[in-house]
């Protein structure tokens, strides 16, 4: 099968998927940020009454709490609220919960867990999230250039691997963009270990098809790169399929089995598994050979 020849199209469905994704970036504005990237407090309450999100959000207003985020919890009990607030001290924090035991739920409120973090800490994450991913970057790419040191021009390597992290990452950043402006989905440090995870994943099934490449290439140096490109990906596509769908499994698991507080990490591990898996079979090899075939400077050309 000619893989790297219907390389067009896999290139157009990319480009469509990541402009969408970037025109939710542009209207929503971005990502929703959590507690951990702007600071604030979050309660996990369960209510012994019966109340409903807008009573909850109606009495938040009263007291000062304006733009609180008021969500009804998927699992648990039926009373079970996750609610976010500015920064509360413990003092603050127990006068809140008076005040809606009060007015709301007579019976009481059981607190389920309570998070504060600071401004700063969050400002000192971002800023480490940041990092955090250029580093991985330039490490995967120096590491791939090392690793195929032996061929021709191994920079080519490195730089398509980088291309098909990018493009990745950005799918994963613009389908958070769209459930934040549609479903109120925020994004925490969980969300950063998460697609670092993805990041580990994709690169590592985009080497085993750069190495059948080379494979291919050092056994068969008489044929042409497009054919050792579509002999490889044929090779590595059994084994990258059942591979992901293992994980998907796992994942799927986890989701209907795990805690709420797993759920966005495994949101961004399933979409990642899926997108990490077509970048390293439709957009990393095709675009080695897209280089090599200097369809790059042919486009700009034109």
């Amino acid at each position: 099968m000619d893989f790297v020849g219907k390389r067009i199209w896999y290139f157009s469905f990319s480009v469509i998927i990541v402009f969408i994704g970037i025109i939710f970036l542009i209207i929503s504005p971005g990502l929703k940020p959590g507690i951990d990237f702007t600071g604030g407090s979050t309660l996990r309450l369960s209510f012994a009454n019966d109340v409903t999100q807008g009573n909850i959000r109606t009495k938040l207003s009263e007291l000062g709490h304006e733009g609180a985020i008021v969500q009804k919890m998927t699992s648990g009990e039926e009373g079970d609220y996750f609610i976010r607030v500015g920064e509360l001290q413990l003092a603050e924090k127990q006068s809140l919960l008076s005040s809606l035991r009060e007015s709301l739920s007579p019976d009481g409120i059981n607190e389920l867990s309570f998070d504060l973090v600071s401004p700063i800490v969050a400002s000192e994450t971002v800023l480490n999230a940041i990092y955090a991913v250029l580093a991985a970057v330039i490490g995967i790419f120096l590491y791939i250039w090392w690793a195929f040191r032996h061929m021709p021009s191994p920079v080519k390597y490195g730089f398509a691997a980088i291309i098909a992290l990018t493009h990745d990452t950005l799918i994963v950043i613009g389908t958070f963009s769209m459930l934040g402006y549609l479903f109120d989905v925020e994004v925490n440090a969980m969300f950063l270990i998460a697609l670092l995870t993805v990041v580990g994943y994709s690169v590592n099934d985009t080497i085993v098809v750069f190495d059948r490449v080379r494979e291919n290439i050092n056994l068969y140096p008489a044929r042409s790169l497009r054919d050792n490109a579509n002999a490889a990906i044929a090779e590595s596509l059994g084994r990258s399929l059942n591979t992901s769908f293992t994980l998907l499994f796992t994942l799927l698991a986890l989701m209907i089995f795990g805690g709420d507080t797993i759920k966005e990490f495994l949101w961004v591990l399933l979409i990642g598994v899926v997108v990490g898996t077509y970048s390293s079979l439709a957009i990393a090899a095709p675009v080695l050979f897209a280089w090599e075939n200097k369809d790059f400077s042919k486009l700009f050309n034109r």
